[in-house]
């Protein structure tokens, strides 16, 4: 609460005020006694007293403006800097770093100075924009790029294909790679609208009791022929493990993490998958024997659109979408999920997921 001025602090600015108004009557009358000698005129009192008194207050009020410029300066430009930043900020600009020092003179209480916390407030606003606009303009960089890619290769295949010399296995090819093509925009497409879904909090979150080694076990021999085709040694041990949660969300994790390990596994590799319970938690791991990824790129790969192998991504008709997704879910089930890898020993995905949820309508 702002405190009210004391009678001491009153008395002060109103002694300062007469002492400023005497001053200028004191001027005026020095100023125009000295003006009446030099033309060696006496007017009559009254006209005295009127003149004195009207160019003292003349004088007062110049003293008033001039004092005023020099103690109120500082509020008044403070308040036009804030709304000069506001105003860049409402257009887009979010360069924004204001370095006001209001209150710093007063202790431990510099930091709780009104204008200070609104100085910072403004400061946190631009960088969480900034912060939200380079992601923006990566992800539109990103959706762009990979957009851009199968186009450019559908509508290159599509104009070989008015070749009226193209042999039927040249013709076949090229069929073959524009329905490729076509499937990867479809699967973008998809994960897009999946993460656009999550990101709303407005996606359907019904947990409820199922066998989780039921559902991995269910899952992996779905994908039997993937891994049966690139002669992949699969081990699975899990537990009889029960828990609360969304059943086809987290479907989506354990496709995406099965999916990614088959993807990057070699021929006659071996993919490994686990389930054990921890506590109040079950423990999922998924690794493979594929080519690891390096410790730079484990600290961005559930970034989207993020991929480890660019190359090898790209052959394999990823988005670098799939982790996103999958961290999404996990963390909606107030879960974790990380990964352990080297270079060329494989990679290990774990996912720590709470045996009980709290049913919502949504998240």
């Amino acid at each position: 609460m702002k405190r009210e001025p004391g009678f001491l602090h009153i008395l002060a600015r109103l002694m300062l005020v007469l002492m400023v108004l005497y001053f200028s009557w004191t001027a005026a009358y020095f100023i125009t006694a000295a003006i009446y000698s030099r033309i060696s005129w006496t007017p009559d009192d009254l006209f005295v007293f009127l003149i004195n008194a009207t160019l003292g207050f003349f004088f007062f009020g110049m003293i008033s403006m001039i004092v005023r410029r020099f103690i109120q300066p500082r509020g008044q430009h403070f308040f036009t800097e804030m709304i000069s930043a506001l105003k860049r900020i409402s257009q887009g600009d979010f360069h924004i770093n204001l370095g006001w020092d209001f209150g710093r003179g007063n202790g431990n209480h510099g930091r709780t100075h009104p204008y200070i916390q609104l100085v910072d407030s403004i400061n946190n606003m631009a960088a969480n924009l900034k912060a939200m606009e380079e992601l923006r303009e990566e992800f539109i960089s990103n959706v762009s790029h990979e957009i851009g890619s199968p186009l450019t290769s559908i509508i290159g295949f599509a104009k070989a294909l008015k070749d009226e010399n193209l042999d039927h296995e040249q013709r076949a090819r090229y069929l073959e790679i524009i329905e490729t093509e076509c499937i990867r925009l479809s699967k973008l497409s998809d994960n897009l609208m999946k993460l656009a879904v999550l990101d709303s909090k407005r996606h359907p979150f019904h947990p409820s009791p199922y066998q989780l080694d039921k559902q991995l076990i269910s899952l992996i021999l779905a994908c039997e022929p993937q891994w049966e085709a690139k002669k992949i040694d699969m081990t699975v041990e899990v537990d009889i493990v029960e828990v609360n949660a969304d059943e086809d969300l987290m479907g989506q994790v354990w496709v995406n993490l099965l999916h990614n390990a088959i993807k990057f596994t070699p021929q006659a590799g071996s993919i490994s998958v686990s389930l054990s319970s921890n506590g109040d938690q079950a423990v999922i791991c998924i690794a493979d024997t594929g080519q690891g990824i390096n410790e730079q790129d484990q600290q961005r790969i559930f970034e989207r659109f993020y991929k480890a192998d660019q190359s090898r991504a790209r052959t394999a008709g990823g988005s670098g979408l799939g982790l996103s997704i999958a961290y999404k879910i996990t963390e909606m089930h107030t879960g974790s999920i990380s990964v352990s890898s080297k270079e060329g020993e494989g990679t290990a995905f774990t996912v720590l997921l709470p045996l009980h949820q709290e049913a919502t309508a949504s998240r």
